[in-house]
């Protein structure tokens, strides 16, 4: 166990933050902190918009769902996939990478880059002692996120990211249990383990809601999960997707 590793464990997403904005030195930090991440190719295939202006914070809230904390926090990063200046850098080498540009492995390459970027940021940002939470919410209506940050084609904005100092410390939710997660060798397929599992976390999960409600929530992960699921969200993506030049070929 090291300061790292603690910190890394340690996590749990902040949705109330002090309204304390983040200094200059803070955001660079963590932006260089997400630019040490590792990187496929050295494709480095994302961008961060870091948003400070209050109405646009506001806007964004709203199209995560009204989401209080997208407004109210230190600073919003928006991680976005990109494949604009690759454009650029074709063009000036007078290239054409029309197909690979297009292809589903280089869209693969372009959303890993920028999931291991943004991870790299939640830890600088906590090993500082801030908070940190996740936005898909601002998947809800592209378009609308691409007006508010005049966002080019072949970028695409993934998730938000809110960060600051934490008014208070929300509790950590239970993972799945490590050999649900981790395999050695090969798939393990014994499902009746499987379920067994399930069945015992389930029971931690309900433990858990029911004591941070005083007993107003007892729901399950199997039972969040399924629900959850039975409904598509965002079928409007792929044609998005292909407006905004990121092929799935």
């Amino acid at each position: 166990m090291n300061s790292t590793i603690e910190t890394i464990l340690n996590h749990r997403s902040i949705r109330k933050f002090k309204e304390e904005p983040l200094s200059k030195e803070q955001i660079e930090l963590i932006v260089n902190s997400a630019q040490a991440a590792s990187t496929s190719s050295f494709v480095q295939a994302y961008t961060i918009i870091g948003v400070k202006d209050k109405e646009k914070k506001r806007k964004l809230a709203e199209i995560a769902g009204n989401q209080s904390y997208v407004e109210h926090n230190g600073h919003f990063f928006v991680f976005c996939a990109d494949l604009y200046r690759h454009e650029l850098a074709a063009e000036m080498e007078g290239k054409d990478i029309s197909k690979s540009i297009e292809s589903t492995e280089t869209f693969m390459v372009a959303l890993i880059d920028a999931a291991l970027a943004s991870q790299n940021a939640v830890l600088a940002a906590e090993s500082m002692g801030l908070g940190a939470c996740y936005i898909g919410g601002i998947r809800n209506h592209l378009e609308d996120v691409q007006n508010v940050l005049k966002i080019p084609r072949r970028v695409l904005p993934l998730f938000g990211l809110a960060i600051g100092h934490p008014l208070d410390e929300s509790s950590q939710k239970p993972r799945l249990p490590l050999s649900n997660i981790y395999h050695e060798e090969e798939y393990q397929q014994d499902i009746e383990h499987f379920k067994g599992e399930l069945k015992q976390y389930n029971q931690e999960i309900s433990m858990y809601y029911a004591e941070r409600t005083n007993g107003n929530r007892r729901d399950t992960w199997t039972e969040q999960m399924s629900t959850m699921l039975q409904i598509p969200k965002r079928t409007y993506m792929r044609e998005y997707l292909t407006k905004q030049g990121f092929g799935l070929d």
